[in-house]
């Protein structure tokens, strides 16, 4: 169902045992999300952005961003015409943003929220 755009949210629970290898002695994942192929993971230290690649999925790279790197961020609400939200993460000393897109079956909103709540600390 993921290829026609029903991306959801991801038990943290589950993203724990999932992402285990990647997460540090004691960190917690708060919050994933499943976007088509791609998940993202909100843990109490870092956003970790999982980019599959290629036709089968097996080459995959995991982007790790400490929340004290991120400068700003911005949230596009899905349209009439266009039903995919998008968030933009800007990067100290990176002008182009990171870009993901969700489509309607994440709130949107939710994201902004779980971002806000630990880049503003």
């Amino acid at each position: 169902m993921a290829l026609f755009g029903n991306a959801h949210t991801v038990d943290p629970a589950q993203a724990q045992q999932d992402y285990a290898r990647l997460l540090g002695h004691g960190e917690q994942v708060h919050a994933a999300f499943l976007l088509i192929r791609d998940t993202i993971l909100f843990t109490d230290r870092r956003l970790i952005m999982v980019d599959k690649q290629g036709i089968t999925g097996k080459k995959v790279e995991y982007h790790s961003v400490p929340y004290r790197s991120i400068t700003h961020f911005a949230v596009e609400t899905a349209g009439t015409f266009d039903l995919d939200a998008e968030l933009k993460i800007w990067i100290s000393g990176t002008p182009a943003p990171i870009q993901k897109t969700f489509t309607k079956g994440v709130d949107i909103y939710e994201v902004q929220a779980i971002l806000t709540q630990f880049v503003a600390r």
